[in-house]
């Protein structure tokens, strides 16, 4: 699967999760809205249509794959993410950065093939992009212990 598509199955996963989030969306209904959010983000990407029609399967399976990673394990991954978050509970944390971690905690714990790394890397551009000022510092510092814990990392990483 090309790493462009990958990314904008990450990206897609995170539209769907925080759609599901803010609406209180249960898995089917998350997946459901996949297509429609699939072709809003299209648009905003400017994506040509011949590499939408090429790239299109794999940013949707890739995506799905995430979506169901997270529901999966949603209350493992939230209990992960709200313990982790130094003063932060789910609900007062703002919904970009849970909706981040949910993605990339997904990965994490859900495809083993990707690397740790990549993961790291892919979460705080996320949360550059689309969170505060402060998102990219904090996401990597909950996703950097939750990979220790677990054992994906060493103690010294």
């Amino acid at each position: 699967m090309p790493e462009g598509a990958r990314r904008r199955g990450r990206e897609l996963a995170l539209s769907v999760l925080f759609q599901a989030d803010l609406c209180e969306l249960g898995p089917g209904e998350a997946v459901g809205r996949l297509g429609s959010t699939m072709e809003m983000l299209a648009e905003i990407w400017e994506m040509p249509a011949d590499e939408r029609r090429k790239l299109r399967p794999e940013i949707e399976e890739f995506a799905v794959r995430l979506i169901e990673a997270y529901f999966q394990r949603a209350e493992i991954i939230d209990a992960h993410i709200e313990r982790l978050a130094k003063d932060w509970t789910l609900e007062r944390m703002p919904a970009t950065d849970r909706n981040v971690l949910r993605v990339a905690a997904a990965e994490l714990l859900g495809v083993p093939e990707t690397p740790v790394s990549v993961v790291f890397n892919e979460a705080v551009e996320l949360a550059k992009s689309y969170g505060t000022p402060a998102s990219g510092k904090f996401v990597n510092g909950v996703l950097a212990t939750l990979a220790r814990e677990e054992g994906l990392v060493s103690e010294k990483a």
